[in-house]
């Protein structure tokens, strides 16, 4: 299972950009988290199959309704956690 990490900048708090990533993740199968950072970005770890995270990824690119993304850091970690559904920190 490959897990990446993600940073994602824009219009992203406020918005429902957590909760968004939680639906998206479930869907898809993903295990992992979203949440808030104190410079105004999230950051969201997600782990599972290329295939879904190829999926996710592009989800939160377009983000939610009434996010604006503007930019997204992808980082792709060599150590998976063994978590059992996708948190909303």
């Amino acid at each position: 299972m490959k897990r990446i990490h993600f940073t994602i900048r824009g219009q992203v708090q406020g918005v429902g950009f957590r909760y968004y990533c939680q639906v998206e993740a479930v869907r898809l199968g993903l295990t992992g988290y979203a949440r808030n950072k104190s410079d105004g970005s999230v950051e969201v770890e997600a782990q599972g199959d290329d295939v879904a995270l190829e999926e996710f990824e592009q989800a939160i690119r377009r983000g939610p309704r009434r996010s604006e993304v503007t930019e997204v850091e992808r980082e792709e970690l060599s150590q998976g956690l063994n978590e059992t559904a996708f948190y909303i920190g």
